[in-house]
C-alpha cells in the first residue's frame, strides 16, 4: 500500500476541483450577505434576517455530517454517538456565553449563571473556571470532544470492538451523557440547559450583523473542514482507512497499525463535530441535554446515507437537503416527518445505496474521477 500516484494526487487538487470549491464558496459567502444586506426587503429574492441563522445552522449540520462521513464512509466505523461530541462542543460554547452575561442576568450575579443562583449554588464549580475567556473556551471546544474520543477509541479499538457492537457502545455512551446532563447537580443547567445569551466577543447576538458574521464563520469552518477531510482521505492514511474498512484483518496482517489509524481519524472526527456544535449554539440561542439524544446521532447517519457515504460532498448535500425537508415538513405536516425520515433510510438502503452523489456519478451527470493504475509490481 504505497502512496497515491503523483498524477492522482495532482488531479485531486487540480484546477477542476479548485474551480468547483471556489464557486461553492462564493455562492455561500457572497450570495447570502448580498441578498440579506443589499437587496431591498420588499424584493422577492430578499433574504430576511431570521433566515440567516437558519442557514448557519444547516452549515453546522453539514460540518457534523462531514465528520461522520470521515469515519463511516472511509474507515467503516459507524458511530451512533457523534451527537455527543457535537453537544459537548456546544456546551463549551454555552458556558463561555453564560459567563459573558455577568450582571445582566435575571438575578444580577456577576459570577454565577442564573440557573446556579436559582438552585442555591454558593460558588462557581471548578470546571467553569476559565470560561470567561474566549481562548480557554476555544481550547475546550477542541479538547473536550477530542479527549473523550481519544479515551473511548483507545479502549474500543485496542479491544478490537468493531461493527454493530461498536455502534451500540457509541450509542450507549451518548445516552449515558444525556442522562448525566439532565441532572441539576451536574452544574450544566439540567433539563433547561443554557440560554438567554447576550453577546459573543462583545458583539450583540441579537443584532442581524452578528448573526451574519456567525454565518460567515460557519461557512469558513465548513470549507476548512472539507479541505482537511479531503487531505486525509487522498493521503496514504486515506488508502489505509479504505483498506481496513474493506478488509481489516488483511491490513493488520500486512503490519499496519489499525488501532492508531482508527484512533486518529475518530479523534479528528470528534473535534470537527465539537466545532460544529460550538458554532451551532450562538446561532440557535440554546443548548440542552436533548442534543445528546441517541435519535439525533441516528439522524446524522441518515444525512450521510442520503447524500452519499464515502464522498464527503455527499455528506454536506445530505445534511442540507434533509434538514430543509425537516424544516418544511415540521411546519406543514409535523406528524409525517418521522415517517418520511424512516422512508429515506429505507430508500437509501434498498434503492440508492450510494446516495444522491453516488447516483449522479452513476448517471454520469457528474464526471467521475479517473482511477489511477497501481504501480508495476503491486
Amino acid at each position: 500500500m504505497s502512496e497515491l500516484p503523483r498524477g492522482q494526487c495532482n488531479s485531486a487538487w487540480g484546477p477542476g476541483f479548485w474551480a468547483g470549491f471556489v464557486a461553492c464558496a462564493v455562492v455561500l459567502a457572497l450570495a447570502v450577505p448580498i441578498l440579506n444586506l443589499w437587496v431591498p426587503s420588499n424584493s422577492a429574492v430578499a433574504l430576511p434576517d431570521y433566515l440567516v441563522p437558519l442557514l448557519g445552522k444547516y452549515l453546522c449540520y453539514a460540518l457534523l455530517a462531514l465528520s461522520l462521513d470521515l469515519v463511516w464512509g472511509y474507515a467503516g466505523i459507524l458511530s451512533l454517538g457523534h451527537g455527543a461530541f457535537f453537544a459537548l462542543g456546544g456546551y463549551c460554547m454555552g458556558m463561555y456565553l453564560m459567563r459573558q452575561i455577568g450582571t445582566r442576568g435575571v438575578y444580577g450575579n456577576p459570577l454565577l449563571p442564573d440557573f446556579m443562583v436559582f438552585l442555591n449554588w454558593k460558588e462557581l464549580p471548578w470546571f467553569w473556571w476559565g470560561f470567561d475567556h474566549f481562548s480557554w473556551a476555544a481550547a475546550m471546544i477542541v479538547l473536550v470532544p477530542g479527549m473523550l474520543a481519544l479515551v473511548f477509541g483507545w479502549l474500543a479499538f485496542r479491544s478490537r470492538v468493531t461493527g454493530v457492537y461498536l455502534s451500540i457502545i457509541t450509542q450507549a455512551m451518548t445516552y449515558a451523557l444525556m442522562l448525566a446532563f439532565f441532572r441539576n447537580d451536574m452544574g450544566f443547567g439540567g433539563n433547561n440547559g443554557m440560554t438567554d445569551y447576550k453577546d459573543i466577543l462583545g458583539w450583540d447576538l441579537h443584532q442581524p450583523s452578528t448573526r451574519l458574521g456567525l454565518y460567515l464563520v460557519s461557512t469558513t469552518a465548513l470549507g476548512a473542514g472539507y479541505l482537511l477531510c479531503r487531505f486525509v482521505t487522498i493521503s496514504k492514511l486515506g488508502r489505509v482507512l479504505l483498506a481496513l474498512r474493506d478488509a481489516e484483518s488483511r491490513v493488520r496482517f500486512l503490519g499496519y497499525s489499525v488501532t492508531n489509524a482508527k484512533l486518529f481519524v475518530f479523534t479528528l472526527s470528534a473535534v470537527l463535530a465539537g466545532i460544529a456544535g460550538a458554532l451551532y449554539v450562538p446561532q440557535v440561542g440554546i443548548i440542552n441535554p436533548s442534543e445528546f439524544s441517541p435519535g439525533n446521532s441516528i439522524e446524522i447517519a441518515i444525512w450521510v446515507s442520503v447524500g452519499g457515504r464515502g464522498t464527503l460532498s455527499g455528506a454536506i448535500v445530505g445534511a442540507v437537503l434533509v434538514n430543509l425537508a425537516k424544516t418544511w415538513l415540521t411546519g406543514a405536516a409535523p406528524e409525517t416527518w418521522l415517517f418520511v425520515l424512516g422512508a429515506l433510510f429505507v430508500a437509501t438502503t434498498l434503492v440508492i445505496p450510494r446516495g444522491i452523489v453516488g447516483l449522479l456519478h452513476s448517471a454520469r451527470w457528474v464526471r467521475p474521477r479517473a482511477t489511477a493504475p497501481l504501480p508495476a509490481g503491486e
